[in-house]
């Protein structure tokens, strides 16, 4: 068994391309450039006797348009394999500190991805936990040598026929977002020449990766610096957020097959989700705080709140400059559609079954659950099954079938995501 545990660079390597995205303290345009510097190391050497007329093409072009990040990887992919034809898988997975979650985010390869919409608690795998604790890339050059594993992705890389992998952590100002994975059907193929340049390439994605979730952060931490403020007016704020945001990516996920959901959108639901009913900060508090039923004029302005959401959302999008988010248009969805029904009696714009896009379908059965499950000031939380009775009463009628369906299918999770978020006393 061939399995060399690297430092982030040796000495030879470590000229060429410092370990830079996990250093503390060095903004993000020096780290840029300190890739940039390297690349130029790195090929100067090779193209300095073989200049020519020929035009050159920028493979990695797409990485300067506002391209989703499944279009940036897969330039980046094409563009390695120009020089690492034996590079036959490129596969990002992002790390969730709260749950301990492994979660396969985005991926380019010559096959069908080998594990699609998959997660696994990441203590549960001692290697990877190793390489994320000890900020190390790991290389294993006969993934045969663990042909007796029996983790579902190991079984699976073996049987999609991949022979070797190089694993680089992902750290950003010493802050762990996951792993870039890099495999070939070859043994025996990273090298250190191999493994120099596939460092900087995965320091590449890391910033990328970085960059796009800063910029969903930002929209994230303004709106909830606003949910914050108005934290004692809405008692649908705090650890309700944390679970119907899990329980949307948990849908999306069953779901995924269906749809064919790539696991980059399904992230975009579970990230965007919380950010359902922000139109509320400028719902008056008299109707927001009512416990009793609403009159007709109450709720009329109350359900101004998708329209006002959406308009929100926009701001920020502009006053921002987070143009560039992917999948924004996932979050007008949410946004603006979250209250729409099944049967066409929903609000804002009365639409019907398939006309409401599944995203929100997704985060109104989710929404819907997690309200019915939890304490509020004006009512006591329902026991699950009660719960569950309700959601199949209002399935095909008020709400997505298929959502409920693709919720209660997986109720063991839908218990553990109660048991680790519950409601305190300050919600």
């Amino acid at each position: 068994m061939t399995a060399l545990m690297l430092g982030c660079a040796t000495e030879q390597a470590s000229k060429a391309t410092p370990c830079i995205a996990n250093t503390p303290f060095i903004d993000y345009t020096l780290k840029v450039r300190t890739l940039v510097t390297a690349t130029i190391a790195i090929t100067t050497s090779k193209t300095e006797n073989t200049m020519n007329k020929t035009p050159h093409e920028d493979k990695l072009h797409a990485l300067n348009t506002r391209g989703s990040m499944q279009q940036k990887i897969e330039a980046i992919y094409e563009s390695t394999r120009l020089h690492a034809p034996f590079i036959n898988r490129l596969a990002v997975a992002l790390y969730d500190h709260e749950s301990d979650m492994l979660k396969t985010f985005i991926y380019a390869g010559a096959e069908k991805s080998p594990l699609p919409h998959y997660q696994f608690p990441l203590k549960d795998a001692f290697s990877l936990s190793q390489t994320k604790e000890q900020d190390t890339p790991r290389v294993i050059n006969d993934l045969e040598a663990f042909a007796d594993s029996t983790k579902p992705h190991t079984i699976e890389l073996l049987k999609a026929g991949y022979l070797s992998s190089y694993t680089l952590p992902m750290f950003f100002n010493g802050s762990f977002l996951g792993f870039v994975f890099f495999n070939s059907f070859e043994k025996n193929i990273f090298d250190e020449r191999v493994m120099t340049e596939l460092d900087m390439i995965g320091h590449l994605i890391t910033l990328l990766v970085y960059n796009e979730r800063s910029n969903i952060r930002t929209l994230l931490a303004t709106v909830k610096s606003a949910l914050d403020m108005t934290h004692s007016r809405d008692p649908e704020t705090g650890s309700h957020l944390e679970r119907m945001s899990r329980y949307a990516r948990l849908i999306a996920r069953e779901l995924a097959d269906k749809y064919n959901f790539s696991d980059n959108y399904i992230e975009h639901i579970y990230l965007f989700s919380p950010l359902h009913d922000i139109g509320k900060i400028k719902t008056p508090d008299h109707i927001l705080l009512k416990k009793d039923k609403l009159s007709v004029e109450e709720f009329e302005v109350m359900k101004k709140h998708s329209a006002d959401g959406l308009q929100i959302i926009n701001s920020l999008m502009e006053n921002y400059s987070l143009n560039g988010v992917g999948h924004v248009e996932i979050l007008r969805n949410i946004t603006e559609y979250h209250h729409e029904a099944i049967d066409g009696s929903g609000y804002p714009n009365g639409l019907k079954g398939d006309q409401i896009p599944i995203e929100a379908r997704i985060v109104t059965v989710a929404d819907i659950f997690d309200a019915l499950t939890s304490e509020r000031p004006y009512k006591n939380a329902w026991p699950t099954e009660q719960a569950i009775a309700k959601l199949r009463e209002l399935a095909g009628i008020k709400i997505d079938a298929e959502c409920v369906e693709a919720l209660l299918r997986n109720l063991s999770e839908v218990k553990e995501i109660m048991k680790h978020f519950k409601e305190n006393e300050f919600g």
